[in-house]
């Protein structure tokens, strides 16, 4: 009986029946999406804690953002927009030479009711996000033809050389601890107020109103004949 090689079985389509091709292929493509691995970046995202981006102010949301501008201002960030309710800023940072970083961060101030708080129902809660962009050296060398009679053109490096920033990266950061500096900061400065510290719709004075006129009905003058 002739023998046949372990290789000879393999090579040979025939000795797999045509009925098992689709599992075999389902089987080969579940190991390749395996071997790349299944985590996700958004799982840690348990949305179990309130802590890290909020943080509540007896103030209201005017003084709250006022107070959040005046902190990045200290920080030397840039200010790109700034309102009653919402401020925006950004920073640079170079932490190595073809390495550049910009955070761009973001405070939005919400009304919190409650009569019971210490302002006399007036608090709000201010809502923190920070996003880290990277941006990394892209080199790129320029290259000049040369003319060689019959061979025609020849492509060769040229001395120069294309040099850009590209984005690499772009995260939101969830550090706590960055975060709680900044609204501790926040806090010092609602503290300590000041004279163009805006002022709470509510305390504002009222404009007085004047009593309305009191009419009195006159009597008609007698007709002289």
């Amino acid at each position: 009986m002739p023998q046949t090689s372990s290789a000879a079985f393999f090579s040979s389509p025939a000795r797999v029946p045509a009925f098992l091709f689709p599992g075999l292929l389902s089987a080969l493509l579940l190991a390749g999406c395996g071997s790349f691995g299944t985590g996700q970046a958004y799982e840690p995202e348990d949305f179990d804690s309130t802590t890290t981006h909020t943080r509540n102010y007896a103030a209201s949301e005017a003084q709250t953002c006022e107070a959040a501008r005046r902190a990045l201002l200290s920080q030397g960030y840039m200010v790109t927009a700034a309102n009653a309710d919402l401020v925006t800023a950004r920073k640079s940072f170079q932490p190595a030479a073809e390495t550049h970083v910009e955070v761009e961060f973001r405070v939005v101030c919400a009304r919190e009711g409650g009569a019971g708080s210490a302002s006399g129902g007036r608090s709000t809660v201010a809502f923190a996000t920070a996003l880290q962009d990277r941006y990394g050296l892209k080199k790129g060398s320029n290259s000049a033809s040369l003319g060689v009679g019959a061979i025609g053109s020849l492509s060769l490096p040229f001395g120069g050389s294309n040099e850009a920033m590209v984005k690499v990266a772009s995260q939101t950061l969830t550090d706590e601890r960055f975060y709680d500096r900044f609204f501790t900061l926040v806090e010092r400065f609602l503290q300590g107020g000041g004279p163009d510290m805006p002022a709470d719709a509510e305390d504002a004075p009222k404009p007085a109103t004047r009593p309305a006129a009191t009419t009195f009905p006159v009597a008609p003058s007698p007709n002289r004949g």
